[in-house]
C-alpha cells in the first residue's frame, strides 16, 4: 500500500528514528527498512519537494507487516516428511530434472 499524502500524518525520516516504539532506532536501520526491507516488507517513502518522508500510518503497517497473525503450521510427522520427499524426488526425477 502507498501513502496516502493527504489522509497520513508526514513526518521526516529522522522523526520515524524517534517514532519505532519503544525508544526508537538507528538511521541506518532505518534506512536499510526503506532500502531493502526486512522479512519481504519495506517501510514506506513518498519525496515531496526533494525530501524523503514516511507516515506515522506507514511505521504502523511495517510493524504489523513483521509480527503477522499466527497461524499455527501443521504438524507433520518424520514419516509424512520422507513420503512427500519421495514423491517430489520421484515427480522431479519423471520430469527429467
Amino acid at each position: 500500500m502507498a501513502i496516502d499524502f493527504e489522509n497520513e500524518s508526514l513526518i521526516t525520516l529522522g522523526e520515524a528514528c524517534r517514532a519505532f516504539p519503544p525508544s526508537g532506532v538507528s538511521d541506518a536501520t532505518l534506512a536499510r527498512w526503506v532500502q531493502k526491507g526486512t522479512r519481504g516488507f519495506k517501510l514506506e517513502t513518498i519525496v515531496i519537494g526533494g525530501r524523503r518522508l514516511t507516515s506515522r500510518e506507514a511505521i504502523g503497517r511495517f510493524i504489523q507487516s513483521q509480527n503477522p497473525a499466527e497461524t499455527p503450521s501443521p504438524a507433520v510427522s518424520p514419516s509424512q516428511r520422507k513420503r512427500q520427499s519421495e514423491a517430489a524426488r520421484v515427480a522431479l526425477q519423471e520430469a527429467g530434472i
